[in-house]
């Protein structure tokens, strides 16, 4: 599939994947624990509660990505493709956050046997369910959502939180990694969807609109300080 180059002054649908789902992401920009930690006034076990559930659905993105990259047809070889360099940039995240955990504290090697809160286990298997139910472009939905919103917020977060909990950089290294530093990765994302179809970023559109949901409901039954 090639890219068909849009006029100047046409919205991307980048821009229209963004703007189609402002209701949802402000809702969950909104919640209390967001608020909380870009004003530095998260407690600890708080931010490692967030750790927790963060290390349960993380460690699962490199097999949806292969799950999706795996479904996608012939026809759309470079969305496999697209899959196949998100692996690379994804592999060991999960293992920046079991660091954090230790930075901060926490007990690491529990967290790694520990089994995921409802609210995780929901949103991973609707990724798993959606990718082989509806449309692997279903996987981009997730993305957006999580990446989006690390992108936005991470940077600003993590440097709130290091000062009110006196923790060093090395506690907030999977936050700062999907920070502002993170741009160049955004642009990549930006680019794919650009690429799409209207009726596939319909798809991508659709699946957002869950997924905010779904990970809203992680940040909420986060634990009160």
């Amino acid at each position: 599939m090639t890219s068909t180059p849009q006029p100047a002054n046409m919205e991307t649908h980048f821009s229209l994947l963004c703007r189609q789902t402002d209701v949802e992401k402000n809702k969950l920009w909104k919640l209390p624990v967001i608020e909380q930690a870009l004003a530095g006034k998260l407690g600890l076990n708080t931010y490692i509660a967030f750790l927790t559930r963060a290390y349960h659905h993380v460690k699962h993105t490199v097999p949806l990505l292969m799950q999706a990259g795996a479904r996608f047809s012939q026809q759309d070889e470079w969305l496999r493709r697209a899959m196949a360099e998100y692996i690379e940039e994804e592999l060991g995240h999960e293992e920046w956050i079991l660091n954090d955990i230790a930075v901060c504290g926490g007990d690491a090697e529990s967290v790694l046997k520990s089994t995921p809160s409802f609210a995780v286990e929901m949103m991973v298997c609707y990724a798993y369910d959606s990718i082989n139910r509806i449309d692997p472009l279903c996987f981009l939905g997730m993305v957006h959502v999580l990446e989006g919103t690390s992108v936005a917020l991470a940077t600003r977060a993590a440097n709130s939180l290091k000062s009110s909990l006196n923790l060093p950089n090395k506690a907030f290294s999977y936050l700062i990694s999907h920070g502002d530093l993170d741009q160049g990765h955004q642009k990549f994302f930006e680019d794919l969807i650009n690429r799409l179809s209207a009726d596939q970023l319909q798809v991508v559109i659709e699946s957002c609109h869950r997924f905010y949901r779904l990970y809203r409901q992680v940040f909420e039954e986060l634990p009160c300080q």
